[in-house]
């Protein structure tokens, strides 16, 4: 899966640190609202927005539990975020370590 098959834009999504850090949280494994709410220094209906537009983005899914719902990372929405930096910056990231290896501590290039 692309990212032009993903509902929405997932960088914007990731423009705001909150939904960052809701993201890294969820990394971690399934997580309720109240559960993210209590790790982040932001209201439980300011999490639940943030969740909205991860979900409206393709990178967050959720699933009933009870009266709860869960959310989780969407596997297929973060492995097209993936491809996409490797894509972009794989061969740059390649370069600049290369780079960065044949470099003495005086800058000079050996």
């Amino acid at each position: 899966m692309g990212l032009d098959a993903l509902p929405g834009d997932p960088f914007d999504a990731l423009g705001d640190t909150h939904r960052r850090a809701i993201v890294e949280l969820l990394a971690a494994g399934d997580r309720s609202v109240q559960q993210l709410a209590d790790a982040l220094p932001i209201s439980r209906p300011a999490v639940s927005r943030h969740l909205r537009l991860l979900k409206e983005a393709g990178l967050v899914v959720d699933r009933a539990e009870g009266t709860r719902r869960l959310y989780r990372l969407h596997d297929e929405g973060v492995a097209a975020v993936r491809a996409y930096v490797e894509t972009v910056w794989g061969d740059a990231a390649a370069r600049f370590r290369l780079a960065a290896e044949n470099t003495t501590p005086g800058g000079s290039v050996e």
